[in-house]
């Protein structure tokens, strides 16, 4: 799958990380349709990069549906968009959980149900889910985010392997402590200390990556941050202990606090 000439729509566009994937796309060629709250900064970013710009706030109900009418056909879908849902989840609400669920994985799910059979119709075309190390080894004051960011990795494999043969691909491009955007760039949170970062260009250049060289799962984080969360997914409770170790629970209690407003 090319990027270039392939209409992709491009879900969360107005955050950070958003803002580079639109960029990395266009610059290869994609036509971009993007969707996003912010209807200013959406508009400003759809001029930029040569887009189109729907608006949508994929928490509200009938939303994901709306999207893909306006969205028209769509040989790539990104899906980008993601609530930080950090905290304890005592101190959500019902509300709040509800929502989280629903932007960082139902719409994810339904959009790919949506689009999915036009694509293995035409025997060509490919998804990229946007999910985080956090799908891989959980952390304290991230159980929702955990949850969501876990069930979208398995969605991906899984579907994945029902569309093998079909000509349609499916990846997981999974960031790691990611800089100047993002959950810690917006909260002003630092990485536990030694911890290295990643940029918002890294993430975009793993997408075009996923989705030319259809790759399964992309990992877009420093070599130790990899091998940390490969031996944290098999050794949860080790992983645990070293986290506390390097005061991460501290730094996620910081992040959550910070974060309360965006849920």
């Amino acid at each position: 799958m090319r990027v270039s000439g392939s209409t992709v729509l491009l879900t969360g566009a107005t955050g950070g990380i958003g803002h580079s994937i639109a960029r990395a796309l266009a610059g290869r060629g994609a036509k971009v349709v993007l969707t996003g709250r912010k209807v200013a900064d959406l508009e400003r970013l759809a001029d930029e990069v040569g887009g189109r710009a729907v608006a949508a706030d994929l928490a509200e109900p009938g939303a994901v549906g709306r999207l893909l009418d306006e969205a028209g056909a769509v040989d790539v879908l990104v899906a980008n968009a993601a609530l930080p849902a950090s905290g304890a989840l005592v101190d959500f609400t019902a509300e709040q959980v509800k929502r989280a669920l629903a932007v960082n994985l139902e719409a994810p799910i339904a959009l790919a149900h949506g689009l999915v059979p036009s694509m293995v119709a035409a025997g060509r075309g490919h998804v990229v889910l946007i999910g985080s190390l956090a799908g891989k080894v959980a952390s304290a004051h991230a159980s929702l985010y955990n949850a969501t960011k876990f069930g979208l990795r398995g969605f991906a494999l899984g579907l994945r392997e029902d569309l093998r043969g079909s000509g349609v691909g499916v990846s997981v491009v999974q960031p790691g402590f990611v800089r100047d955007a993002g959950m810690f760039a917006d909260t002003g949170a630092k990485p536990p200390a030694g911890m290295r970062t990643v940029s918002p260009e890294q993430v975009a250049a793993a997408v075009v990556r996923a989705v030319e060289e259809d790759r399964a799962e992309v990992n877009v984080a420093p070599v130790e941050l990899r091998a940390a969360s490969l031996l944290g997914g098999a050794f949860p409770a080790f992983s645990a202990g070293l986290q506390r170790r390097m005061s991460n629970d501290e730094v996620m209690r910081r992040m959550s606090t910070a974060n309360r407003g965006k849920r």
